[in-house]
């Protein structure tokens, strides 16, 4: 997204070479690629961990900080080095969206008319907010010192990196869809005046 927003706003004109169909198959296999390798990595690994304080997670998802917590070899070194490959990843691919919104935010402050920066902002800050949310909630989740666990701000910070961003990013970017939000609207105004019309006959 941050690229499509980079492409869009500082080379429109190049749009359709840049980000054709071929391009956008690579991305997607590049990202998919590099999730399902850190995936499949970690797994292999987390099933050659010794446990030796039960298999009962202090969590609803079965998260690999929640299961180094229950090791008792040193085994689990090895999952702390691919932790440390992962992070090394995932600060590649921050430095490239932000190195992106860089270039987009001094592209969109050079627009002349303020309808018109509000409709680029409009556009990269919902992206960014998600982005935003997902790596430090994330980072936190995982990098934090064990002996600042604890169980309630954990599952919080689970659920606002693995749930939320997810959940919310469809919402996103459909709102910006004219006629989603005209659907949308119309569906509240006939539940509103549905509930009234029952609230009315129950009377």
């Amino acid at each position: 997204m941050a690229y499509d927003c980079y492409i869009a706003i500082c080379k429109p004109l190049h749009y359709g070479t840049l980000l054709d169909s071929r391009a956008c198959v690579h991305m997607a296999a590049a990202a998919w690629g590099t999730g399902f390798l850190t995936a499949v990595l970690h797994t292999a690994n987390t099933f050659s961990i010794l446990l030796c304080q039960g298999n009962a997670v202090d969590q609803f998802f079965c998260e690999i900080p929640q299961i180094l917590k229950l090791s008792c070899s040193h085994s689990y070194l090895r999952e702390v080095g691919l932790i440390a490959v992962s992070v090394f990843i995932a600060f590649g691919c921050f430095v490239f969206i932000v190195l992106s919104y860089v270039q987009i935010f001094r592209a969109v402050l050079r627009i002349p008319s303020q309808q018109g920066r509000h409709k680029a902002f409009s556009t990269c800050l919902p992206h960014l907010a998600v982005v935003s949310l997902y790596v430090s909630t994330g980072m936190f989740a995982y990098l934090k010192l064990p002996s600042i666990s604890s169980s309630v701000p954990d599952v919080v910070v689970a659920v606002l990196y693995s749930v939320l961003p997810p959940a919310v990013n469809p919402l996103i970017y459909s709102m910006r869809n004219k006629e989603i939000n005209d659907d949308l609207w119309n569906l509240i105004q006939w539940v509103v005046f549905h509930h009234a019309v029952t609230a009315f006959l129950k009377t």
